[in-house]
């Protein structure tokens, strides 16, 4: 939809009652719908953004983007955009990787996570399911927070993983002040995805404890056709 109708479909979500919205890196994402955004400059993509009446502070890079030798042009583009925030979108890890796979992983981004500081803005790390996997004992999402330094990687947590039994509400009293941002998605208890306020996870109560973790934004990431009545009922709050 954004490929086909960039502008109008921003506006359609402004329209819903949407404030933010989150990028992906057109570079790191342009084998999975963000290409079209690659013939434009970071600064037309803010306006496009702004003149359909929305935000953007924050924006998902893939790992490699974060590297040395690509990190200043990653931070260029940041600028371009306005951004807030840099979120790395996972580590992608193999099966095979082990614990210490992790920990060199997320040194890595804590040494890009001070140059990106130095250049204004936040880092973040986006877990998916595989960080809440046991690995040698241990929670993969817990070793991690262990590595990361607290003053320089920021955590934007997953909702989708009550599928998996854990909630959000309880990692931002376990870790406060540890979290930027969140992406919201509601399911039911047979693991079907459902609007906002449709599914088996406590919204009140997510909203309480987020403000103990520290989240800043909320980004609701689902199937399109379930984005207005999340809008009306996050407002009805």
């Amino acid at each position: 939809m954004l490929g086909k109708d960039f502008s109008g479909t921003l506006k359609t979500m402004a329209g819903f009652g949407y404030q933010l919205t989150e990028m992906c890196s057109p570079v790191g994402y342009a084998g999975i719908g963000f290409g079209f955004a690659t013939k434009l400059k970071p600064a037309e993509i803010k306006g496009i953004i702004n003149d359909a009446g929305l935000r953007c502070p924050s924006c998902h890079f893939g790992k490699g983007e974060f590297a040395p030798d690509k990190l200043d042009g990653t931070i260029e583009l940041a600028h371009g955009l306005g951004l807030e925030q840099m979120v790395c979108s996972t580590f992608w890890l193999p099966k095979t990787a082990t614990l210490n796979d992790y920990y060199a992983e997320a040194d890595k981004l804590n040494t890009a996570a001070e140059k990106i500081k130095a250049a204004g803005m936040a880092t973040g790390f986006h877990n998916h399911d595989m960080e809440f996997a046991m690995l040698e004992g241990q929670l993969i999402y817990d070793a991690l927070m262990s590595r990361f330094d607290p003053k320089l990687v920021k955590m934007q947590f997953q909702t989708g993983v009550v599928t998996l039994g854990y909630q959000a509400a309880d990692y931002f009293k376990k870790y406060p002040g540890r979290f930027i941002s969140s992406h919201l998605s509601d399911w039911t208890a047979d693991k079907k995805q459902a609007a906002i306020g449709r599914g088996v996870i406590d919204w009140p109560a997510f909203f309480k404890a987020a403000k103990t973790g520290g989240v800043k934004n909320f980004f609701v990431e689902m199937d399109f056709d379930k984005f207005n009545g999340s809008a009306a009922y996050i407002k009805g709050l």
